[in-house]
């Protein structure tokens, strides 16, 4: 393979390098500099950002059987310049609980990606710790699980004890335990709360799930990784409070990360999801503007650790019900998440170096895949997005790289648009279309804590 220079402002986690270059070989990069660029295959130029490969690290490919699968979910990931994805553990009728079925995931997702991915594993409440150890040989990213049962076998809660025992197992790898942090019995008690009254207008979901359900379980979920000394990890947080909750444990020194989804900076309650109705359903629910906006100040502030999709793609019918309850949760967006996460930025004044931060730093970090992937760094994969300056309104069933033809941000103003998405110094998408072929990703297994 040719030397490659990328050409543009280089966004780094902590600066901006103006009239910069990247060069890259053998699908490394070999060098990041200023000025007069390298001999080489050139891409970008003047005017053009030249970022990381983002890393979305909440995606669910096999939400839905016969739906979306890594063929789709990692063509929308290369058409908007996710260069790696970290796939959830809830299978429709797998969960990924066992060894043996982790590794059966890793082999028919190898298939079928487009882009480089990593797994998640998780724990079946009647089997505890017990096949922690073998899923981290196996290959496990990162765990995950939840405080709220959303289906027994495809979901399913793990009580406080089992949690404890999971994070003691986990702590000892050094790997993460993430939870999707919604109490369970409030949950539960504020349902049967709504549906006494017959509500089921586009305001009850989020009154099913006030802040005080998302508090509570993200402050268990901290406390668990305080007594076990495991990497505790919110997977998703709607409210303000719960990143000064994070950022209260970090300044005792846990290691307390968080995560905020696209939709919770760019959506809110009393606008979009009055207009999407079952469409913009999702877990823990979109809040009111005044919510988003302090959402977009932690941000700022360093406190939220990475930024993801939660992507699924329902069919439509499973989000079109008239009852806002009976709705399926989750949105897909991983087409956007970058420009998307680049617009609010860039709306707000803040240094567009947070992308690199949110996007790619902190997430190899946290799934320990640091050594090669996140950094435009001499070592580092050479995985390269292109990005211009070019706003538009998103049509999502427009460019084809999604299996549904809705999306939450249909007409949306996007001010940015992937020129082209490089893997491992190979072009995978480029002016609107996706190049990639499945089996082109490969599977990332956590290399060290030391990234």
């Amino acid at each position: 393979m040719r030397d490659q220079v990328f050409v543009g402002d280089i966004v780094l986690p902590n600066r901006i390098i103006e009239n910069g270059y990247v060069l890259a070989a053998d699908g490394l990069v070999q060098r990041v500099g200023q000025g007069p660029a390298p001999a080489g295959e050139r891409q970008g130029g003047s005017g053009m950002l030249v970022l990381p490969g983002a890393i979305d690290s909440q995606v669910h490919s096999r939400s839905q059987k016969g739906q979306e699968d890594f063929i789709w979910s990692t063509k929308s990931a290369a058409a908007g310049g996710v260069t790696t994805i970290v796939d959830m553990p809830y299978d429709d009728g797998q969960l990924i609980c066992t060894p043996e079925r982790f590794l059966d995931k890793v082999h028919e997702a190898a298939a079928q990606a487009r882009v480089d991915f990593a797994l998640y594993a998780t724990a079946a409440p009647e089997d505890g710790a017990r096949h922690i150890d073998g899923l981290v040989d196996a290959g496990a990213a990162a765990f995950k699980f939840s405080t709220f049962g959303t289906h027994p076998q495809r979901f399913p809660r793990i009580p406080p004890q089992t949690l404890h025992a999971c994070f003691a197992a986990i702590a000892r790898h050094g790997l993460m335990a993430g939870v999707h942090n919604e109490d369970d019995e409030m949950v539960r008690a504020f349902v049967r709360q709504i549906e006494a009254e017959g509500a089921t207008d586009y305001a009850a979901h989020g009154r099913s799930r006030p802040p005080i359900t998302e508090a509570l379980a993200t402050a268990q979920v901290y406390e668990i990784g305080a007594s076990t000394g495991c990497a505790a990890h919110i997977v998703h947080c709607s409210i303000s409070r719960g990143y000064d909750i994070a950022a209260a444990y970090r300044g005792q020194g846990f290691e307390a990360t968080i995560e905020a989804c696209i939709h919770y900076l760019v959506l809110d309650e009393e606008n979009d999801v009055k207009r999407l109705k079952g469409r913009g359903k999702v877990n823990p629910p979109i809040r009111p503007a005044v919510e988003r906006e302090a959402l977009w100040r932690h941000l700022a502030a360093g406190n939220i650790t990475v930024v993801s999709t939660d992507h699924v793609s329902w069919s439509l019918d499973r989000k079109d019900d008239p009852n806002m309850l009976k709705n399926a949760s989750g949105l897909p967006g991983l087409e956007v998440l970058l420009p998307m996460l680049l617009t609010g930025l860039d709306k707000r004044g803040l240094p567009l170096t947070h992308a690199a931060r949110v996007l790619s730093s902190n997430p190899a970090h946290l799934f320990r895949l640091g050594e090669r992937k996140g950094a435009l760094s001499p070592g580092r994969d050479a995985d390269v997005v292109l990005m211009r300056r070019d706003p538009y309104r998103y049509n999502g069933g427009a460019s084809g790289a999604n299996v549904v033809d809705w999306t939450p941000y249909e007409g949306m103003e996007i001010g940015f648009r992937p020129e082209a998405v490089f893997l491992r110094g190979t072009c995978v998408s480029s002016g609107g279309k996706v190049h990639a072929e499945p089996g082109q990703g490969e599977f990332l297994r956590p290399l060290s804590l030391a990234a």
